[in-house]
């Protein structure tokens, strides 16, 4: 860490102008983070009706060639909640969603938020066991999926306890033309068409701690878990970031190529356009030779981002016209400190929104002040503690509480569990059980423990380190160690996993590797076969993309935990180990054995991960 970023008192008064300033919105954001009424409607639906009355004309979705004004998006969210009300659906009731990114999800989102109906956002990536997984666990009454997703849905229909109500949208613009759906799918284009477009007296029924989306993570061990998002937290990012941190205008417009499954699109991009009643700009996947093109034709002046996407931007060949971009926002989590001043100065980005916080949790940092290298200010009560990494467990004194650290030092960061910052959990109470450390600090208090190492900078700011336990992070999304060893495990050539992260040199998080025990010389093994099968699977980024091959079972703690300290060391290196390494590397459709050449090109950036 460099002494540069720890916040010193003069550094925080030299923002007092800008406080100053912004002081309307950071009162009343300050005041939505910390709601606990459970009488007054709230959420979702409530505010976009409050943006479609202040600015009905404005452009709230724009889509390639297509926009769409508050007034039309929201009478298309109203027909969908019509429909899905007059086929039995209801407040408590869950809809399974997979559909990528364009405006059909997001009105279908919208429509199920105002009649209280709880949308289970699918990560579009999923496919076989995993899918099937996150589908039955929610026990969706209903599914609406994408053309574009019809495929892997058919692989598993079979496997899904849903048996009815599945319905569908073409991959067009289905309120030009709603196309034809498949067998076995109803198409909800067609279906809608004459429902009313009126808002739903259902809208002001929903309050703090009613559901109103499943997110999936990874959490810390195996298959994904669905995550209850309820409209009181998505009432306090609206505020958070919609009046506190982003503070656009009704003429900005936010562009978004981060996947609306993950509350960074759903949650801070929407809502940060949704409080001004602005426009957001999205695009279906993320392209690094096109997004410049994009913003520049949106008219955007602002985006959402993860470290991934900013590095890909960042390592562009340079253009004279990097900087003459309308962009002077951006909002996300992840930009890496040793590229951070450099895509500022070369885009021309005024302010940088970096936040921090997950699904599940019930702490979060932003920051609010346009500090440098942080993920900001957290006004909740959270503790960063000491914590032994060989242990893996958190230091606790001679009566047994835990130990704050220092200025200037990393450790666990926990979030305090009270009315106004609860722990919703996840659907699995023993699940979320185990996430809860008690006695920290008193006897009778709860924390959240986030699995994330934090470096307290000063002044309530801190930077994010690493993170912790059986759960690393790649391409933008969270990978459980404990889920992909159970795909490998169960590939017939296989006998035994071990699956961790490893830094690569010049990328973000950590790819994953998997030391493998086979029932056969490594020379003998199916690769193709075992290609096809991980990538039916798994979704491309939980793939590992090293393979490390042992003719002895994998080193286990005293309580039988994988040992992966030393393999994290070791990593694909082969100058510290003699096992054989296979290596999947971009744009090959399978693994090669790793030499010294190819590895001194991955070390050497030749290789863009």
């Amino acid at each position: 860490m460099s002494s540069a970023d720890v916040i010193t008192l003069p550094k925080l008064l030299s923002k007092v102008p800008e406080i100053f300033g912004n002081l309307p919105g950071l009162i009343k954001g300050s005041k939505m983070s910390k709601i606990t009424d459970t009488n007054t409607p709230l959420g979702l639906g409530v505010a976009f009706e409050k943006a479609t009355d202040s600015n009905p004309n404005g452009v709230a979705i724009l889509y390639e060639d297509r926009e769409l004004t508050y007034k039309q998006f929201n009478a298309w969210a109203n027909r969908i909640a019509d429909y899905l009300a007059s086929i039995g659906l209801k407040k408590g009731d869950t809809v399974a969603v997979d559909v990528e990114n364009r405006p059909e999800l997001l009105a279908t989102v919208l429509g199920c938020a105002k009649l209280g109906v709880c949308s289970a956002l699918i990560n579009t990536s999923q496919k076989g066991k995993v899918l099937t997984h996150s589908f039955n666990l929610v026990e969706p009454k209903a599914a609406i999926i994408g053309q574009e997703l019809v495929e892997v849905i058919q692989e598993v229909r079979d496997d899904l306890d849903l048996k009815q109500n599945f319905f569908y949208f073409a991959d067009q613009d289905t309120l030009a033309d709603p196309g034809t759906a498949p067998d076995g799918f109803a198409n909800l284009a067609t279906e809608i068409k004459d429902c009313s477009s009126e808002n739903p007296a259902s809208t002001h029924q929903t309050f703090l701690r009613d559901p109103l989306f499943y997110i999936y993570t990874s959490g810390t061990t195996g298959l994904p878990k669905a995550v209850v998002f309820n409209h009181g937290r998505w009432e306090k990012a609206y505020g958070a970031f919609g009046y506190s941190a982003v503070r656009l205008s009704k003429d900005d417009r936010l562009y978004s190529t981060l996947p609306f499954y993950h509350a960074t699109g759903m949650v801070i991009c929407w809502a940060s356009v949704i409080a001004p009643a602005g426009g957001l700009a999205i695009a279906r996947k993320f392209s690094a030779s096109r997004f410049w093109d994009d913003i520049r034709k949106h008219n955007c002046t602002a985006f959402g981002y993860v470290g991934e996407l900013c590095r890909y931007l960042h390592e562009q060949p340079e253009k004279p016209d990097d900087g003459d971009n309308p962009v002077h926002t951006i909002v996300g989590n992840g930009l890496r400190p040793s590229i951070w001043k450099e895509f500022k100065n070369r885009f021309g980005i005024e302010r940088v929104v970096e936040l921090y916080a997950s699904s599940e949790g019930n702490v979060a940092f932003t920051n609010v002040f346009n500090f440098d290298n942080t993920v900001g200010f957290s006004p909740v009560s959270y503790a960063i503690v000491k914590y032994d990494k060989e242990a893996d467990e958190p230091v606790r004194d001679n009566k047994g509480f835990m130990i704050k650290v220092g200025k200037g030092e990393s450790g666990l960061m926990l979030g305090e569990i009270t009315d106004k910052t609860p722990f919703d959990g996840y659907t699995d109470k023993d699940k979320t059980e185990k996430a809860i450390f008690r006695d920290v600090f008193k006897k009778g208090d709860a924390w959240f423990n986030t699995g994330d190492m934090m470096r307290d900078i000063g002044f309530r700011h801190a930077q994010f380190v690493d993170r912790l336990g059986d759960t690393f992070r790649w391409k933008g999304e969270n990978v459980s160690t404990t889920e992909v060893e159970q795909i490998l495990d169960g590939f017939e050539q296989i006998v035994e996993s071990v699956v961790y992260g490893v830094e690569i040199p010049g990328t973000n998080g950590r790819a994953g590797m998997a030391e493998l025990r086979l029932d056969r010389p490594h020379e003998e093994v199916d690769w193709p076969a075992l290609c096809a099968y991980l990538k039916r699977e798994l979704p491309p980024y939980a793939i590992p993309v090293f393979l490390r091959i042992t003719d002895h079972g994998v080193e286990t703690t005293g309580t039988f935990k994988h040992q992966k300290n030393k393999l994290k060391e070791e990593k694909y290196d082969l100058n510290q180990h003699n096992d054989p390494v296979y290596v999947l590397l971009p744009g090959e459709s399978c693994y090669q054995r790793l030499t010294p050449e190819t590895q001194a090109e991955i070390d050497g950036n030749k290789h863009r991960f």
